[in-house]
C-alpha cells in the first residue's frame, strides 16, 4: 500500500512538473494580461480566451515557438464590422521578452503615441501595427531598432517628418509608412536600406522631388509613392528597378515632363499608376513591351496622341480618362481581354456605335466609364450580360435606349447616363443604388420612391413625383 501511495505521489508530481514546463512563462502571461487590461472595448470577443491561470500559449493570437515563451502576437487582420479593439497598447507588453513579431492589424481604434516598449524587445524582427489610430511623431531614435526585418505603421495618424535615423535599419526588407500624416521630404539615407523589396510611403503629405537613389535597391518589387505632394520629373535611377519591379505607383502628385521611355523595359510590371499628375507628350512606344501588365492608370494628365499599340495578353483594369487622346474605338488588346473588370475611357475621343463593340468577356466587369465621348446606340446588350457590375458611367454621349429595359443587378451601386437620349420610365430597381444621375434625357412617368435629389432627374420630358413636382391626377 505504501509503495502504491509513493507511486501515485511521484506520478502527480511528474504531471505538475510537466504542466509547469509547458504552460507559458509567468512574465509573458503578466504582460499579455496587462495588454488586455488596456483594451476598453472588444465587441467581437477577440481576447475572450485570455484568462489568468490558463496557458497563454493557447490564447487566440498567441504563438509559442521557444519552449514556453511567447514569440508572436497576431490580432486583427480581418476588417469585419465588429472586429476591432478600442484602447491603448500597454507598456507592460515589454515583459514578453521573446517576441519576434507583433502584428496588430486593422484593429481600427487603438490609440496613443508610438509604442516606446518596442525599444525594449531585443528579439523583435517584425512589426506590423497597421490600420489603427496611433498618432504623434515617429521617434527620432527609431533607428535604434536595428534588428528589424519589417517595419509597418501603415494606416495610422503619425505626423511630422520621417526621422533620418531610419537609415540605420539596414536589415529591413519592408518599410511601410503609407496612410499617415507624414510631412517633409524623403530622407536620403533610405538609400542605405539595400535589402528593401517593399517601400510604401503613399497617402501622406510628403513634398519635394522624388529622390534619385533607386539604384541602391536591387531587390525592390513594390514602390508606392502615390497621394503625396511630390513634384519634378520621374528620377532616372528608377530605370535600374526594371528587372524585378512589379508595382510602380506614383499617382496623385504633381509630377511633370514626359513619361520616360525606360518604363517600357519593366517587363515584370503588374501595376503602373501615373494618374492625376501633369505628364505631357505622348505615351512611349516602348509600352508595347509591357506584355504582362494587368493594371494601367494614366488618367488625368495632359497626354496626347498617338497612343501606342500594345500587346497585353490580359489587362485587368485600364484608365486613360481625361487626357487629350482621340482613340476613336476601344483598342483591340482591351476588347480581347477575358479577365478585365475595370475599363475607364472617359473623354478619350471615342466615336462608335456601342452595339459594334463586342468584348470577348463581359461577365466579370465591375466598372465601365465611357463618359464624355461620342458613343451612340444602346448599352442594353452589354450591361444585361454583366452579373457583377458595380458602376456604369456614360454621361455626355448620344446613347439612345429604354431605361426600363435595363437589368439592374444587385451589385450595381453607381449609374450615370445623364445628358444622353434615354427614354422610357425610371425603373424601381434604382432604389438600391448609392448614386444615380439620369438628368437631361427624355424620360417620362412617375418616379419610384428614392433617396436621390431632384438634380438626379431634372431636365427630362415629363417625370413627376418626389423629389420633383407632384404628378397630375388623371381625370
Amino acid at each position: 500500500m505504501l509503495a502504491l501511495k509513493s507511486s501515485l505521489f511521484f506520478l502527480l508530481l511528474s504531471l505538475l512538473t510537466l504542466q509547469c514546463l509547458t504552460a507559458c512563462h509567468v512574465d509573458d502571461e503578466s504582460g499579455l494580461l496587462a495588454f488586455k487590461s488596456a483594451i476598453t472595448h472588444d465587441p467581437s470577443g477577440m481576447l475572450q480566451t485570455w484568462k489568468s491561470g490558463t496557458d497563454c500559449c493557447k490564447w487566440r493570437g498567441i504563438t509559442c515557438l521557444s519552449g514556453n515563451r511567447v514569440t508572436s502576437l497576431v490580432l486583427g487582420q480581418y476588417n469585419e464590422q465588429n472586429s476591432f479593439l478600442s484602447g491603448t497598447i500597454s507598456p507592460s507588453l515589454v515583459k514578453v521578452q521573446n517576441l519576434d513579431g507583433i502584428y496588430l492589424q486593422n484593429l481600427r481604434k487603438i490609440t496613443g503615441p508610438f509604442p516606446a516598449l518596442l525599444f525594449g524587445l531585443p528579439k523583435l524582427l517584425f512589426i506590423y501595427i497597421e490600420g489603427n489610430q496611433l498618432s504623434g511623431p515617429l521617434p527620432r531614435d527609431i533607428g535604434n531598432l536595428t534588428q528589424l526585418y519589417s517595419l509597418s505603421f501603415e494606416g495610422n495618424r503619425f505626423s511630422g517628418p520621417i526621422p533620418s535615423s531610419i537609415s540605420q535599419l539596414t536589415l529591413l526588407s519592408q518599410l511601410r509608412l503609407g496612410g499617415n500624416l507624414l510631412t517633409g521630404t524623403v530622407p536620403a539615407g533610405i538609400s542605405r536600406l539595400k535589402d528593401l523589396n517593399f517601400l510604401s510611403l503613399e497617402r501622406n503629405g510628403l513634398t519635394g522631388s522624388i529622390p534619385d537613389f533607386f539604384s541602391s535597391f536591387p531587390f525592390l518589387r513594390t514602390l508606392r509613392l502615390s497621394h503625396n505632394k511630390f513634384f519634378g520629373k520621374i528620377p532616372n535611377s528608377i530605370s535600374s528597378l526594371s528587372p524585378k519591379l512589379a508595382y510602380l505607383e506614383l499617382g496623385h502628385n504633381s509630377l511633370v515632363g514626359q513619361i520616360p521611355d525606360f518604363l517600357g523595359n519593366f517587363t515584370a510590371l503588374d501595376t503602373l499608376d501615373l494618374s492625376w499628375n501633369q505628364f505631357s507628350g505622348t505615351v512611349p512606344k516602348t509600352f508595347a513591351k509591357l506584355t504582362k501588365i494587368f493594371n494601367l492608370d494614366l488618367s488625368h494628365n495632359f497626354l496626347v496622341d498617338p497612343f501606342p499599340e500594345m500587346s497585353v495578353k490580359g489587362i485587368e483594369s485600364l484608365d486613360l480618362s481625361y487626357n487629350h487622346f482621340h482613340l476613336g474605338t476601344i483598342p483591340k488588346w482591351v476588347t480581347s481581354s477575358d479577365i478585365i473588370y475595370s475599363l475607364k475611357l472617359a473623354k478619350c475621343g471615342l466615336k462608335f456605335k456601342l452595339g459594334d463593340w463586342k468584348p470577348s468577356e463581359t461577365y466579370f466587369y465591375d466598372y465601365i466609364d465611357l463618359s464624355e465621348n461620342e458613343i451612340t446606340a444602346s448599352p442594353i446588350h452589354l450591361l444585361n450580360k454583366t452579373d457583377y457590375l458595380v458602376g456604369f458611367w456614360a454621361s455626355g454621349n448620344q446613347l439612345r435606349f429604354n431605361l426600363s429595359k435595363l437589368r439592374i443587378v444587385k451589385t450595381l451601386k453607381y449609374l450615370d447616363v445623364s445628358r444622353n437620349m434615354v427614354f422610357g420610365k425610371v425603373p424601381e430597381g434604382i432604389t438600391g443604388l448609392e448614386k444615380l444621375n439620369v438628368s437631361h434625357n427624355h424620360l417620362c412617368g412617375r418616379l419610384p420612391p428614392s433617396k436621390f435629389p431632384a438634380s438626379a432627374f431634372q431636365g427630362n420630358d415629363c417625370l413627376c413625383g418626389s423629389p420633383l413636382s407632384a404628378c397630375k391626377k388623371s381625370k
